[in-house]
C-alpha cells in the first residue's frame, strides 16, 4: 500500500528499498513535477500531490510533463529510473538511468547471448511462450526460425478470414508509412507502440536493449524479441479488427486503443516478469504497476492520488 503524506523527511539512501522489494512504476502527464524534502511533488490544474520517493522506482514521463533539475536531484540520489515515453508508454523516447545500481540483470543477458547453447536455450523459452502448444526441445535456430514463419502466417491468415480483410502479406515501407495497406499501416502502428513500451521496460531493469537473441544486429533487437511475445495477442486482432471495420483515421485510433489494451491487460507487468524469466533472475520482486492519470479519479491500477486514496 502507498499513500500520500506531506513533508516527507529526506530519505537516507542505504535504507531505500531494492528492486527485489518492490517494483513500481508510475506513469505521468500533463503536470510539473518537482520535489519538496524526500517527496517528488506533481502539480496539475487539480492541486499538488506529494510521492515519497522511497516508494517509485520508475517513474514513466507521458506528454506534458515538465521535471526540475531539484526533482532530477531527487530522483538521481534515490536510484529511481526516469523514463521519457509516449502516452500511456506507447513510445519510448530517452531515458536517465537504469532502475538497478547493479548489473546483475545485464550481466546475465550478456552471458546468455554470448554463449551458443545458452542463446538458443533463450530462443527456445520464447516460442514456448509464444506457441504454447508446440514441442521445441531439440530444433534448431533454423527451425525454430521455419516453424515461427509459418505459425506467424497462419495467424494472420486466420485473422484476415475472420475479419473479412484482403491478406497479401506482412509489407511495409520504412521510409513511406502511407503507401501501405490499411492493415499493414494498422499492424505497423500497433508494433511500434509495443517496441517503445518493451524498450522503456527493458531499460528500466538495466537490460541492454540491443543485445537480443532471435533479433540481432540493431540497437532495439531485444526490444524486437519482447515485443513479439504480445503482438499474436494484442497488435495483430486489433489490427485486422480495425482494418475491417473501415475505421477512419485508422494508425491514430490503433495507438490510442493499443494504449488502452496495455492498461487494461497489465502489460507492463507482464513484460517485467516475462524479462526476468528468460533471463533466468530467481528474485522474486513484487512488480506494482500505478498510473496516475490527471483526467480521471480511478485508474485501473488503483486509486488516484487527487483523492487521496492509496494504490493497491
Amino acid at each position: 500500500m502507498m499513500s500520500i503524506q506531506n513533508g516527507m523527511e529526506k530519505p537516507v539512501l542505504n535504507e531505500l528499498p531494492t528492486i527485489s522489494d518492490r517494483m513500481t512504476f508510475i506513469y505521468l502527464e500533463h503536470c510539473k513535477i518537482s520535489r519538496e524534502d524526500g517527496a517528488v511533488t506533481v502539480k496539475d490544474m487539480e492541486g499538488v500531490i506529494h510521492i515519497p520517493a522511497a516508494a517509485i522506482t520508475v517513474l514513466l514521463l507521458g506528454p506534458g510533463t515538465e521535471i526540475s533539475h531539484r526533482a532530477m536531484e531527487l530522483i538521481g540520489d534515490t536510484g529511481i529510473s526516469g523514463i521519457w515515453v509516449g502516452e500511456h508508454g506507447v513510445r519510448y523516447y530517452a531515458h536517465g538511468r537504469a532502475l538497478n545500481s547493479h548489473t546483475s540483470l545485464l550481466a546475465k543477458q550478456a552471458k546468455l547471448v554470448s554463449n551458443t547453447r545458452s542463446h538458443l536455450d533463450v530462443v527456445r523459452k520464447m516460442y514456448e511462450m509464444r506457441f504454447a502448444d508446440e514441442d521445441v526441445t531439440g530444433l534448431t535456430l533454423q527451425q525454430l526460425r521455419g516453424r515461427e514463419g509459418a505459425r506467424m502466417r497462419k495467424i494472420y491468415r486466420e485473422q484476415a478470414k475472420l475479419n473479412n480483410v484482403e491478406w497479401y502479406g506482412r509489407e511495409y515501407d520504412t521510409e513511406d508509412f502511407s503507401s501501405g495497406s490499411p492493415v499493414n499501416q494498422a499492424l505497423s502502428a500497433g508494433n511500434v507502440c509495443l517496441y517503445g513500451l518493451a524498450t522503456a521496460v527493458i531499460t528500466a531493469l538495466g537490460c541492454s536493449a540491443g543485445l537480443g537473441f532471435i533479433h540481432v544486429g540493431h540497437e532495439f533487437s531485444f526490444a524486437y524479441d519482447i515485443a513479439d511475445l504480445y503482438k499474436a495477442e494484442i497488435t495483430i486482432p486489433l489490427a485486422f479488427q480495425l482494418a475491417g471495420e473501415n475505421v477512419p483515421d485508422l494508425p491514430n485510433v490503433v495507438r490510442r486503443q493499443v494504449r488502452d489494451i496495455f492498461v487494461k491487460t497489465r502489460i507492463l507487468e507482464r513484460m517485467v516478469k516475462d524479462i526476468k524469466y528468460l533471463l533466468d533472475d530467481s528474485g522474486n520482486s513484487e512488480t506494482k504497476i500505478a498510473l496516475w492519470d490527471n483526467r480521471e479519479d480511478i485508474v485501473e491500477y488503483g486509486k488516484s492520488y487527487g483523492k487521496g486514496g492509496d494504490f493497491k
